[in-house]
């Protein structure tokens, strides 16, 4: 397909994010940095990027300070404790082709462990696939979410909703947008990007380890919240956006967890986690 030349760049391109696997993972203490090495040098590549129609992928980690700002304080839906998770990894697969991503996955997954690369030494706290809602942006012609993982953010928050009755993942969304809470949410700050997902209808096949607590249903509304600069001066504008779902009735906030982005190639944070 040939592009005419477009000094707006409004086109709309063809290559769509349609489902995400998100992992939220402690190593053991003690750990710390062999897990952050064998995972960013090993398995975020032989395990996830160089899957079919795996799109991007980022890391994320929390620090012990950055876990005392999570709420709500002692909620353990998502993680049990509240304050586990050290380590996130994201990735983005190709719309319309979740299942050609997960077929391969699931192999491959199988096969490192049985050839020894996996790294028994971590817990899951939260590990689940989900499939993409829809996105709102701060600016007009803000970063499409398609991108967003290569973007280079500073920062994240993972924000995990439970819809109240007469609701689901998908209607929240929609009228979180209709009410006017993103804007509320991103004008004047360094939110730039919110991301909605929903738990996938069929999760992934038997998995050789515990994936931690479930992914939820069609009331499970996930969203990825892309940051510019740092992460912490953002989280009171965040919890006035959770504040205002539930004032709104449409939801039940059950993790709210910031994260910076990992320095890539170091073990930055990684004496930082406890």
């Amino acid at each position: 397909m040939a592009y005419p030349l477009d000094p707006g760049g409004l086109h709309d391109y063809p290559m769509k994010v349609g489902s995400m696997l998100l992992t939220m993972v402690d190593p053991n203490p003690g750990f710390e940095s062999a897990y952050n090495r064998w995972y960013e040098r090993d398995h975020f590549y032989a395990g996830c990027m160089v899957a079919p129609h795996q799109m991007s992928g980022s890391r994320w980690v929390a620090t012990r300070s950055l876990k005392d700002l999570r709420w709500p304080e002692g909620d353990t839906a998502v993680a049990n404790p509240t304050d586990s998770g050290s380590y996130v990894a994201i990735y983005w697969i190709e719309d319309g082709h979740h299942d050609d991503w997960n077929n391969w996955s699931t192999e491959r997954v199988t096969w490192l462990y049985t050839n020894s690369r996996g790294f028994p030494e971590r817990k899951h706290t939260h590990t689940n696939l989900f499939d993409f809602i829809g996105s709102a942006n701060r600016d007009a012609d803000g970063v499409p979410v398609d991108v967003a993982l290569d973007s280079a953010y500073d920062g994240i928050f993972n924000v995990f909703f439970d819809a109240r009755d007469g609701h689901n993942a998908k209607s929240v969304h929609a009228d979180i947008e209709k009410s006017g809470i993103y804007a509320d949410l991103m004008n004047d700050s360094d939110i730039e990007l919110v991301s909605s997902w929903q738990p996938v209808a069929t999760p992934a096949a038997d998995q050789p380890m515990d994936l931690g607590s479930p992914a939820g249903g069609t009331e499970r509304l996930v969203q990825v919240i892309f940051v510019r600069g740092d992460v912490t001066k953002a989280t009171k504008r965040m919890k006035a956006y959770t504040d205002a779902v539930e004032a709104a009735g449409l939801a039940d906030v059950h993790l709210v967890a910031p994260f910076f982005r990992t320095v890539v190639g170091t073990d930055t944070y990684a004496n930082e986690l406890w």
